[in-house]
């Protein structure tokens, strides 16, 4: 493996754990700086939007910055995100480094992808993607259990420290081994990007994106006050069910990728959204018996993010039919729309929590997500009636499957 594709596999580490360790931390933040549940998962939402604004907005600014000089400038924001984060005296202070760290992701993902290309020979582009978001994977296996356990033990300043160290080792990986000329393609100007939302079938995709990838946010951005307080579970064993809970979302990327390769994007993500929203139903009931909450967590991480590549490869798909002059534009605003519902989802699931209770959280969910299944089967007729195949040719680069984490 090249240096530099290791470098910015550490990131891809490092940003994904700092997006979702978070989760794990929100009963031990919201005790220790006095704010309500759903304030301190106010700062899952406000990441989420500053990514979906940095993904598409400041990639489209930097466009003519060198790729290192931007990489390495990308890392040091995101290292001093959460160094601000390790320091926060306050509430206020960790919404900031929040902003910081989220716009950071933004662009890292948006240009990462096409960086690691040019770092191998040109038959193994694929496998050097794969590599680079392996980092992802990994986030959700060890990073985010990791961060959570350090935060509980230590405090959560300290999880921030931890992964502010692992940010500047990306900063010193990229800063030294990347090379210093790399390939740059002509920035897409903005009115070309702004024609893409003017796509009504765009639209819908991304819409489905929101609904689809939000609506598990409305449930997960809770998912450790339920296991304290409903499931009955203490923090330390907390950590080791996201451990579980992490195996079984790699899991389930795999497994929803190969889904929407063999039966198409638009039948794998109606069988994906059906078998989700019927996970997020039964965890209503079974998050009162710590055994069954157990089993349904494993059932709910092998689908909950096994939308991701289906979602990618089938806006993609539109867009070379309604957009194909900006392909890789309509596929960044994906990551935006990714991000829209993390920030929409987990904003949400606040509300219901502070005005219903905390145990509402999965039901509503599994409603949400039985309306991405059904925009998601309007636009598979509306395909059908323009004539559009469902075929499985067109596929994306699995970098697009960011959702967020992408």
């Amino acid at each position: 493996m090249p240096l530099a594709l290791l470098a910015l596999t550490i990131s891809a580490f490092a940003i994904g754990t700092t997006e979702f360790v978070i989760v794990g931390l929100i009963p031990t933040i919201a005790a220790d700086l006095t704010v309500s549940l759903p304030s301190a998962g106010l700062l899952v939402s406000l990441y989420a939007l500053g990514v979906a604004i940095g993904a598409p907005l400041l990639t489209a600014l930097t466009g003519h910055v060198p790729r290192k000089r931007l990489l390495v400038a990308l890392m040091a924001l995101f290292t001093i995100g959460n160094l601000i984060a390790w320091r926060s005296p306050g509430y206020e202070s960790l919404i900031v480094a929040r902003i910081l760290t989220g716009l950071a992701h933004g662009v890292f993902f948006s240009i990462g992808s096409v960086i690691a290309t040019t770092l191998v020979p040109k038959d193994k582009a694929a496998s050097a993607i794969a590599t680079m978001f392996s980092g992802m994977t990994v986030a959700f296996v060890a990073g985010i259990p990791l961060g959570t356990f350090i935060g509980q033990h230590y405090g959560w300043r300290a999880t921030f420290l931890i992964v502010a160290l692992f940010g500047l080792a990306a900063f010193i990986g990229t800063a030294g081994f990347m090379p210093r000329h790399l390939p740059q393609g002509e920035p897409a100007r903005l009115i070309r990007q702004v024609r893409v939302l003017t796509q009504p079938r765009l639209l819908l995709v991304y819409t489905i994106t929101a609904v689809g990838y939000g609506g598990s946010l409305i449930a997960f951005t809770y998912l450790a006050p339920l296991l304290e307080q409903v499931a009955g579970f203490t923090p330390s064993q907390v950590s080791l069910v996201l451990a579980a809970y992490g195996v079984s979302v790699a899991f389930g990327n795999v497994w929803g990728g190969r889904l929407a390769d063999r039966a198409g994007p638009v039948k794998a993500l109606k069988r994906i959204f059906l078998l989700l929203a019927l996970v997020l139903l039964a965890l209503t009931f079974t998050i009162h018996v710590a055994w069954l909450a157990v089993l349904t967590l494993f059932a709910w991480g092998a689908v909950a993010f096994g939308n991701v590549p289906g979602l990618q490869v089938y806006v993609v798909r539109q867009a070379r039919h309604f957009s194909p002059e900006a392909v890789d534009v309509a596929s960044g605003f994906n990551i935006a729309a990714f991000n829209l519902g993390v920030a929409g989802g987990s904003s949400l699931g606040g509300a219901i929590v502070a005005h219903i209770g905390l145990d509402h959280t999965p039901w509503i969910a599994a409603i949400v997500t039985l309306g991405a299944f059904a925009l998601t089967a309007l636009s598979g007729s509306l395909d059908q009636r323009d004539g559009l195949p469902e075929g499985t040719a067109d596929s994306v680069a699995p970098s697009r499957a960011e959702g967020a984490s992408s």
